[in-house]
């Protein structure tokens, strides 16, 4: 049996790392994403505004993290959103559909004690690179 590639997947379009962890990591067409949070890529300050404005940051950020292994949001097929607050799932929501507006990902979605920087919510991923046909 053939190895798999595994290769590590970095931009800085996204922030780096606040830790000893990737981006993102590529296993043949699987591609794990990190959780990103609402972070600035330049400032490494999460953005101001609250949970939604946090949530897009999120998003964009791991947008170019999938173009930097050339795929899209259209390539995700499983996220996980952690939440610093429950109740803000509405407006986490809201901004998520802007994202993700047709052949929804599978998601899991949780309340956590905290998350770091005291961000209020981050988003990981799993995509699946290269074309993919919806059935």
């Amino acid at each position: 049996m053939a190895a798999l590639i595994k290769k590590i997947i970095s931009t800085a379009k996204a922030p780096a790392t606040i830790g000893p962890y990737s981006q993102a990591v590529l296993v043949d067409r699987t591609m794990f994403i990190s959780g990103q949070l609402g972070m600035d890529p330049v400032t490494t300050q999460l953005v101001e505004g609250g949970v939604q404005e946090q949530t897009r940051q999120a998003l964009v950020n791991l947008g170019e993290i999938l173009k930097a292994a050339g795929g899209g949001y259209e390539n995700v097929v499983k996220t996980t959103v952690l939440l610093a607050n429950m109740n803000d799932f509405t407006s986490v929501n809201d901004v998520y559909k802007q994202f993700f507006s047709s052949n929804f990902p599978a998601r899991a979605a949780y309340q956590v004690a905290a998350l770091p920087k005291a961000g209020l919510v981050e988003i990981e991923a799993i995509a699946v690179l290269g074309p993919l046909t919806n059935a």
